[in-house]
C-alpha cells in the first residue's frame, strides 16, 4: 500500500486515525482475498470490539507501507490480531522497512441478523490458523471467557 496525500495531518505525517484504517483494510482484504468470503452475503461478520496502536516512527506521504498480520489468540467466536505497520520499500535491494506502529485488533464474529456471537466460519478459521502464533487455539466445545454472550 502507498499512503495518500490526504492521510497526512497538519504536522506533515500520517494522522493516527489512518493507522486504524490501514489495519482494518489489511485484515479484511486478507480474509476476503484468501477465502473468497463476501462479507455482505455472509451469515456471520467480524466486528471490532477492541483496538489499539503503539507508534514508533513517523510515516509520511508518499511512503509505501506494509501491514504484517499475526493471530495472537484464536477463540471460538473471537480472534485477536497482532499487527505490524512497516514503512519503506520491501524489496530486498533496499534497507529493510522500519516498524512504524504495532496494532492490536479484536474481532468477534456475530450473526448478521441477531448480532449475537457465533463461531468463526470454518473457511475463515482455516485461514486464521495459518497465521496463529499463540501456540494454542480453542475449539467450540471449550470454555472461552472472551466469547461470552454478554458482548
Amino acid at each position: 500500500m502507498t499512503t495518500r496525500w490526504a492521510d497526512n495531518d497538519m504536522y506533515g505525517h500520517l494522522n493516527n486515525a489512518v493507522y486504524y484504517q490501514l489495519f482494518d483494510t489489511a485484515i479484511n482484504a486478507w480474509i476476503i482475498e484468501a477465502t473468497g468470503v463476501d462479507p455482505t452475503r455472509s451469515a456471520a461478520q467480524g466486528v471490532v470490539v477492541e483496538s489499539g496502536c503503539r507508534y514508533f516512527s513517523s510515516v509520511q506521504f508518499p511512503e509505501p507501507v506494509t501491514v504484517a498480520i499475526a493471530v495472537a489468540r484464536l477463540g471460538s467466536s473471537s480472534v485477536t490480531y497482532d499487527l505490524g505497520l512497516f514503512a519503506g520499500p520491501t524489496d530486498s535491494e533496499a534497507a529493510p522497512p522500519t516498524i512504524a506502529a504495532r496494532g492490536r485488533w479484536v474481532h468477534v464474529y456475530v450473526d448478521t441478523t441477531t448480532r449475537r456471537p457465533v463461531p468463526i466460519p470454518d473457511e475463515i478459521r482455516a485461514l486464521l490458523t495459518t497465521a496463529d502464533i499463540s501456540g494454542r487455539t480453542t475449539t467450540s466445545d471449550e470454555t472461552d471467557t472472551r466469547d461470552r454472550d454478554d458482548r
